[in-house]
């Protein structure tokens, strides 16, 4: 660095003193090696509470001009005709022509700013040589070892210390740095760089996953990120200690009579988990399985981390006590919920839940130990006693609907939208989920097989074709739901402008789904996932609502792919103007409701149709004036 202060090349000086034998390095590892160099210089600086320091050791001596060469006495005399004067009024003479001076040769002139620059900076190198060399340890600020100005923009991010920020690298992986304004990929590399050099005396580790994009990433690689701990973990990361297993729980019953091979609690809850409905055909759990074993994920981190104790231990009184800790959680255990389950970002709750919420939460809860006691594995549920959180009867989707004039100029717009093949299976999706009411799960999950073309009678007597698609929706239940012929004609368009036969239901086109990705370069389409879908919908609802103001803009910014199936419940049941609403038990079928009076909460009406309804009534029975 001193060599640089002083003008030497930056190749020479690397090969000088940074250089092995038989290395080559280009030039850019170069300027980002001497970038992370001035980085740590500036730190230490800062760490010393000497900011000036830190901002002379990055500034480039290169910015600033050197001073003009002065002749000497000698070439000024010759120059100026004054070789038979004697010196003392030669002198004189080049005192008066550069007042700068000096004194001319014997005193030099007066140093530039880059001269001045490159004095402090060495002399800033010999203070920063002297002092006592330190490690950087986890719970150090940023400021304390990156560049000053990129470490004001990772604490400005929420990002104070060097384990945080490793936890955000992890945690979000190859862009980690896209959420962080001001750092883009060129800073994040050097970041990158910083870290792994003090990766040992830091014991912090950044992932394998992290320089890899995050779908190019197996699902063994990322449950490699995580390891299993007794801490903050989801359900299959959290190892529970032996003294709190559950092999002892106080509140278990007799091992002779239980019917569940589990040893301790963790394994009990996994018998609990694998009793409910699962999808064999995806793999993956359902969602009746994700919403159970969140809640006995929490519950089972609650009881070990915070209260000590162990699941079959927990009585009436930490049951109440887990029902206040959900109403009002401790902020280190809430997180954003797009943070995934392999990603140390992960957190189990998102903040209160609301009362409606926490109603659900302990009836899953009261459910879990009613198995556990059927099963002989405990003999009690200390949840039966837990007084719920009284139930709001709100008409369904009550704040969660579009109205027609929204849903109309979505589709308006989905019917402009880019003539892409992302496109248009983002049109094809939006519209399917609209006009059936599936749910999201579902309709990614159907395929072309699941259509089925059928004959039926009209009510004028005639024959017509319609379509029907199959479905096994929540708890394993069939249905069959409508599909508009133009839906599947659309979709027939869509296979033969990629090569398949244009009969949705042919042979050919079996195991093709209906949302498949027909971009992918594979001889089978993709099917679109779930998460993909969602993400799409929300994206095109935020740009639908940038050219509204009020209400409109706000619901549109809020709503996402439920609300499309909520809206296919309330105007279906509502019906338009000139239009009879479906009959309550179709709409029953399309959405897969179990109960018809699940159904009916969607029967609601406009304020001003209803005031102006009960005002006839009201003055058919002569109740107003």
């Amino acid at each position: 660095m001193r060599a640089l202060a002083q003008g030497l090349d930056e190749r020479a000086s690397w090969d000088r003193y940074l250089r092995l034998e038989g290395e080559h390095a280009d030039l850019r590892t170069v300027r980002r090696t001497i970038a992370w160099i001035r980085d740590e210089f500036a730190a230490a600086a800062k760490r010393e509470h000497k900011p000036g320091t830190a901002r002379l050791i990055l500034l480039d001596p290169d910015r600033f001009a050197s001073a003009p060469a002065l002749p000497s006495l000698a070439e000024f005399a010759a120059a100026q005709g004054l070789e038979d004067f004697s010196e003392a009024e030669q002198i004189e003479a080049y005192e008066a022509a550069y007042p700068a001076g000096g004194g001319g040769g014997r005193g030099g002139a007066r140093p530039s700013r880059r001269a001045r620059v490159i004095d402090h900076q060495l002399q800033a190198l010999r203070w920063l040589e002297g002092l006592v060399v330190q490690d950087p340890r986890p719970s150090d600020g940023v400021a304390a070892w990156l560049n000053p100005s990129l470490a004001a923009r990772l604490e400005r991010a929420g990002v104070p210390t060097l384990a945080a920020l490793v936890d955000r690298i992890n945690g979000i992986g190859a862009r980690w740095w896209v959420g962080v304004p001001g750092v883009g990929e060129l800073k994040a590399a050097r970041i990158l760089d910083w870290l792994q050099a003090n990766e040992q005396v830091l014991g912090l580790r950044v992932g394998l996953h992290v320089a890899r994009p995050r779908a190019q990433l197996t699902r063994a690689a990322l449950a490699a990120v995580m390891p299993a701990a007794t801490a903050i973990r989801p359900y299959e990361k959290f190892l529970l200690p032996a003294e709190l297993n559950g092999s002892a729980g106080r509140y278990r019953a007799p091992r002779e009579r239980c019917l569940l091979l589990a040893a301790n609690d963790h394994e009990a809850v996994g018998a609990w988990l694998a009793s409910k409905w699962h999808s064999a055909a995806e793999g993956d759990l359902s969602s009746t399985q994700r919403s159970y074993r969140k809640e006995a994920e929490r519950l089972l981190l609650w009881a070990i981390l915070e209260r000590k104790r162990a699941l079959s231990s927990l009585s009436m009184e930490d049951a109440t006590a887990y029902r206040s800790f959900l109403a009002d959680p401790p902020p280190g255990w809430c997180g954003p919920r797009h943070h995934q389950r392999w990603s140390p970002m992960w957190r189990p709750l998102e903040g209160p839940l609301t009362p409606t919420a926490l109603r659900q939460s302990l009836i899953i809860l009261r459910s879990l130990f009613a198995f556990l006691m059927s099963q002989g594995y405990v003999m009690g549920n200390p949840f039966a006693a837990v007084t719920l959180p009284p139930s709001l009867q709100r008409p369904l989707g009550a704040s969660r609907t579009l109205s027609f004039a929204q849903w109309d100029r979505i589709d308006a717009l989905l019917q402009a939208h880019v003539d892409t093949e992302p496109g248009r299976r983002l049109r094809r999706g939006m519209r399917w989920l609209y006009a059936t009411g599936l749910r999201l799960a579902e309709i990614t999950r159907a395929r072309c097989q699941d259509l089925e073309q059928v004959v039926y009678e009209t009510a004028d007597g005639s024959m017509a074709t319609g379509w029907l698609l199959s479905v096994v929706g929540k708890g394993g239940r069939s249905r069959q739901v409508p599909v508009s012929i133009e839906l599947v004609d659309e979709l027939g368009d869509e296979l033969a402008r990629h090569g398949f036969e244009r009969q949705v239901g042919a042979v050919g086109n079996q195991g093709i789904h209906v949302l498949a990705r027909f971009d992918s370069e594979r001889e089978r389409p993709a099917p679109w996932s779930a998460s993909g879908l969602y993400q799409a919908i929300k994206a095109f609802l935020a740009r639908a609502a940038d050219g509204l103001e009020g209400v409109d803009a706000q619901q549109l910014r809020k709503a996402s792919t439920h609300w499309l199936r909520h809206s296919h419940g309330s105007h279906a049941l509502q019906g338009r103007a000139a239009q009879a609403p479906v009959p309550i038990h179709v709409v029953q079928n399309n959405l897969g409701h179990a109960s018809i009076g699940t159904t009916s909460m969607y029967l609601t009406t406009e304020r001003e149709s209803r005031l102006a309804t009960m005002r006839r009534f009201w003055s058919e029975a002569k109740l107003t004036s």
